[in-house]
């Protein structure tokens, strides 16, 4: 269904896609290599605030790049994964602006330029297409750079800056245990990697005590000026407004446009890594920034789009990427939450990868979501069977049934529904990679 024009420098990524290895090498010493050959670009970044963590990376990306914007500044941001097109993943700061996308014509040249450097040796693609961050951040001017870590943090190839402006560390969760270690502690201690000698560190709420303290004694090992959610600031629901408190006082904003409560430690998080890095943050600019705020497919309501008509009329339609246990009961908790303000009936639509714990997401909506409907992963390796998902669901004690197609579930969805009956609420997700899918077939692309 896609209707996406033809990129030269996507074809080029596909090239490398068959040449070299698509998974995970966590070392350092290609990326030094590779970076030292190309002049090490990440040596002539702007200010850069380092975003690890098992959940809610992309939330607190997104909320620090409306916070320099709304300040007037420009930022630079790299995100993992994309939804539909690898030009999602760096966004070039423009002055007094919302920042762009990079051009096709700009990323295939760096492509290009970084394969040619590379000459041929061993490496991942991963580490190529990161060494594509830096070079274009490098020769773009801005007054900030915002760059999330793939996976981990310690070994991660964005791990090379020995002196980034503020490290942020989102919730530490059970993830990506064949890459980064079977406990808390080891993937805490991975996302500790991230950590710098004397450089601000900001810890996001932790629901995992083991993982705080391994944050925690990382950083004063370090002597790094740090800044702990619930200790050294915080925010809350008010009044149906937002209070941000840290040492500074307390500021009176708005809810922020990204919906679920679990986005308002979100919010806090990232100003206090803003305001960490360096950069003045009024109560004004921060106001502007919770209104403005926008980040694809974590619970993003569509509204419009060609898959929008096939649910019954009056339905609210929820995207959401979430795909663990951590991110399954923040997002149930926004259900339930527009549970209470609006009764509805609440269909899941689900797909999910192989490298996640799907009935531990199952789980977090047994009670909550009538039926499940289960789909799978168009043009991916690593999508789970719908039938093998639909089964997962079942034993998180949900009703379930595969489908061949998210349209589909949505028809199926439509046949349940009777006249007189409520329209129903449907969530989408379980994947980025399944998300993305979605945005591409339903014409909504990020922007």
């Amino acid at each position: 269904m896609s209707d996406l024009p033809e990129s030269r420098a996507e074809r080029e990524i596909d090239r490398l896609l068959g040449l070299y290895p698509r998974g995970f090498d966590l070392s350092l010493d290609r990326i030094a290599r590779l970076l030292e050959d190309l002049g090490r670009p990440q040596d002539r970044l702007p200010p850069v605030i380092h975003v690890a963590g098992t959940n809610g990376k992309g939330s607190a990306t997104a909320f620090s790049r409306a916070l320099l914007e709304s300040a007037g500044l420009s930022a630079h941001v790299h995100t993992s994964p994309h939804l539909v097109r690898w030009h999602e993943r760096y966004r070039i700061g423009v002055a007094g602006g919302t920042g762009r996308l990079v051009s096709d014509e700009a990323l295939l040249d760096a492509v290009l330029r970084v394969e040619k450097a590379n000459a041929e040796q061993n490496i991942t693609v991963f580490e190529l297409l990161t060494a594509v961050i830096f070079l274009l951040f490098s020769e773009n001017p801005a007054d900030a750079a915002i760059i999330e870590v793939g996976l981990g943090g310690m070994y991660d190839a964005t791990n090379v800056f020995a002196n980034p402006a503020a490290s942020l560390i989102m919730p530490v969760a059970l993830d990506h245990q064949s890459w980064l270690g079977n406990t808390i502690e080891e993937i805490a201690a991975a996302k500790a990697g991230i950590i710098k000698p004397g450089r601000p560190v900001v810890i996001g709420r932790q629901d995992e005590p083991a993982a705080l303290e391994v944050l925690v004694d990382t950083a004063e090992r370090l002597k790094s000026p740090l800044s702990i959610y619930g200790q050294d600031y915080m925010a809350y629901e008010e009044g149906g407004r937002l209070v941000y408190q840290d040492e500074d006082g307390l500021m009176d904003l708005p809810l922020p446009a990204l919906p679920g409560r679990h986005q308002f430690a979100n919010a806090a998080a990232a100003i206090r890594a803003v305001k960490s890095a360096g950069f003045s943050m009024t109560e004004e600019i921060v106001a502007r920034a919770m209104k403005s705020v926008s980040w694809p497919a974590r619970l993003q309501r569509l509204r419009t789009g060609k898959l929008v008509p096939l649910a019954p009329e009056g339905s609210e339609i929820w995207l959401d990427g979430g795909h663990n246990p951590h991110g399954g009961r923040a997002v149930a908790e926004s259900m339930v939450a527009f549970e209470e303000r609006d009764p509805r009936p609440l269909y899941l639509v689900t797909g999910m990868i192989n490298t996640k714990d799907p009935k531990g997401y199952f789980e977090a909506f047994e009670g909550i979501a009538r039926e499940v409907l289960t789909v799978g992963i168009r043009n991916s390796d690593a999508g789970l069977d719908p039938v093998a998902l639909a089964s997962d669901a079942a034993d998180a004690g949900l009703v379930a049934e595969p489908v061949t197609s998210t349209e589909e579930a949505l028809r199926r969805i439509a046949s349940f529904h009777r006249p007189g009956d409520r329209p129903p609420r449907i969530l989408i997700g379980g994947s980025l990679y399944f998300a993305g899918t979605v945005l591409e077939d339903n014409g909504t692309l990020p922007e």
